[in-house]
């Protein structure tokens, strides 16, 4: 089964994050304001018309707005703003920043209850409609170590550095972000569901994320060396009719630059990332409503594979569990050839460089932290890409095929 899918909440959230930080002083410098309109067809929502907004430089030289929005002839809806890199002063070390996404899905697949576990098919699949909203704060705090010793804020901000040491305290950026966060899911027809015994069935989440980032590449749009290390620790404290949980998220990536190839290739890149994942409180019960409850999150909050990052022939959260394991390697290389500022609409813009990509990904989810269980039958998927930047912002086009399913997707920002 082949899919069109275009994530709308993530492809709108990385390009703010890509506001590029300028050397100009407030208040001497212009906001760079784009509208853009668009339309498409996909097989889950049909035909769909939008527009999106985008103002770097809202306020602030180095912040950036978006917001769009978009409505299909099925009667699905979407709608997403986000607010980034503001920061307190000049001089300060925390940029700041927001998220708020909702959508209405009219009859999308969803994976619940033992349809999401790693021995499930895609014929465990419910048609549904629902309403999916998430909304948070970011407070990122840059760390006076390795390149922001001395300018966190432009050291945190600008793509290119040079690649100083192998530890944080001599080389890179390292930072810790907290993101307070609201999430939910609800269903208009929940009676198609199977009930789950003992399951956390809920209807919203909401607790904090903090994240303790390492970034050492060389290159934050198109790396060629180094690594970069993220640790995510999301806590839920739960309430009176919500059980509380905890689950970690650990990701490693390396960049290896494998150098020109004659006069075809002026650029060879390999790239792998390690991702697991767990969910320590997911055995343990608390009464909730008169009622023994796990303390696991809901599928639409737990760890998962699946989506624009990992298994990326497979829907988002298509496979959910208390761990996950997931590999991903990728060969880029960059064409001698490239032909894009000659081609219409493409040469309305600043794009530098377009990049071609083969791709692997394989991983699995499990209900109990156990390598050996996580290493085997595990799921996969394989494709190709290809990325460009446009005015500083990294387009990327993917096809991949999978043990279950086909998938093709437009987004922004590199996987890893």
């Amino acid at each position: 089964m082949k899919k069109l899918a275009i994530p709308f909440s993530l492809l709108f959230a990385a390009s703010v994050n890509s506001a590029v930080a300028t050397e100009q002083a407030w208040p001497e410098y212009e906001p760079d304001i784009n509208v853009v309109p668009f339309a498409f067809s996909t097989d889950s929502m049909g035909l769909s018309v939008g527009v999106a907004g985008l103002i770097k430089g809202a306020g602030q030289p180095q912040s950036a707005v978006i917001g769009a929005g978009l409505m299909s002839d099925t009667g699905t809806w979407i709608s997403y703003f986000g607010a980034s890199n503001y920061t307190l002063s000049a001089e300060s070390r925390w940029l700041l920043g927001l998220e708020l996404f909702s959508a209405s899905y009219k009859q999308f697949d969803y994976f619940v209850g033992e349809g999401t576990s790693n021995d499930s098919s895609i014929d465990d699949a419910i048609v549904a409609d629902a309403r999916e909203d998430e909304y948070r704060l970011k407070a990122r705090y840059i760390f006076p170590i390795g390149a922001a010793k001395s300018n966190g804020l432009m050291a945190a901000l600008r793509p290119n550095r040079p690649i100083s040491g192998s530890v944080p305290w001599e080389s890179g950026v390292t930072s810790i972000e907290f993101r307070p966060f609201y999430k939910g899911r609800s269903f208009a027809n929940s009676g198609l569901f199977p009930p789950q015994d003992k399951a956390n069935n809920v209807e919203y989440v909401y607790g904090l994320e903090t994240r303790l980032d390492w970034d050492n590449r060389n290159n934050s749009r198109n790396p060629t060396d180094g690594s970069r290390s993220q640790f995510t620790l999301t806590v839920d404290p739960g309430s009176a009719d919500r059980a509380s949980w905890v689950k970690w998220e650990a990701s490693q990536s390396w960049f290896w630059d494998m150098g020109p190839l004659g006069e075809l290739l002026d650029q060879q890149v390999v790239a792998f990332n390690i991702y697991t994942a767990d969910t320590p409180t997911w055995n343990q019960i608390e009464t909730i409503d008169g009622q023994e409850t796990y303390n696991r999150p809901p599928e639409f909050a737990a760890n998962n594979l699946g989506g624009l990052y990992r298994l990326r022939s497979f829907q988002s959260n298509r496979y959910v569990g208390r761990s996950a394991m997931s590999y991903s390697m990728e060969y880029r290389v960059l064409p001698d050839w490239q032909p894009l500022g000659d081609w219409p609409i493409f040469n309305w813009y600043d794009v530098p460089w377009w990049q071609w990509v083969a791709f692997a990904d394989v991983g699995r989810v499990a209900d109990e932290y156990n390598l050996v269980e996580l290493h085997k039958d595990m799921k996969w998927s394989a494709g190709g890409a290809v990325r460009f930047q446009v005015e500083g912002i990294v387009i990327r086009t993917e096809m991949a095929w999978g043990s279950e399913e086909s998938m093709f997707r437009v987004m922004v920002n590199q996987p890893f």
